[in-house]
């Protein structure tokens, strides 16, 4: 089983999981994927600050999109776990931008790093760190170690 590039992840995506709207993949390489929230009112709660529910919904959909790129279409894969820390206010107005660093990609389980920040900043919004199962079917057809 093959990877999905950043067009293929973007086309697959929007097939699969269709009410996840506002979410384009922006990079998809070996090292990282890079996934655009664009914010819309429904992205934010009293006071015009992003809602950390949907600072958590970019983190998951980005390491998901992350998986994805490294083993292919594979809808079933599903977050085990996952913790993540909100660290400053997100800028008012601008997208956000999530970074993913896969960890570890085994036959199981795949674990990684996801860094959101404001569009145009590098201040860290908020940081998580998820692990998603991989299902058993897809585990003897991908070749992962």
């Amino acid at each position: 089983m093959t990877g999905l590039g950043t067009q293929e992840l973007n086309d697959y995506l929007a097939a699969v999981f269709p009410e996840a709207v506002g979410y384009r993949v922006e990079a998809a390489a070996e090292d990282e994927l890079r996934v655009r929230l664009c914010v819309g009112a429904r992205h934010l709660r009293p006071g015009g600050t992003v809602s950390g529910p949907a600072m958590f919904e970019l983190a998951d959909f980005a390491m998901y999109a992350a998986v994805l790129s490294r083993i292919g279409r594979v809808a079933l894969a599903v977050t085990t776990s996952a913790n993540i820390d909100f660290m400053r206010k997100p800028e008012a107005g601008r997208d956000l931008v999530a970074s993913v660093r896969v960890l570890k990609l085994g036959r199981v389980l795949a674990v990684g790093d996801v860094m959101i920040r404001s569009d145009g900043s590098d201040a860290i919004v908020a940081r998580a760190s998820l692990t998603y199962s991989i299902p058993p079917s897809d585990r003897k057809n991908g070749g992962l170690a």
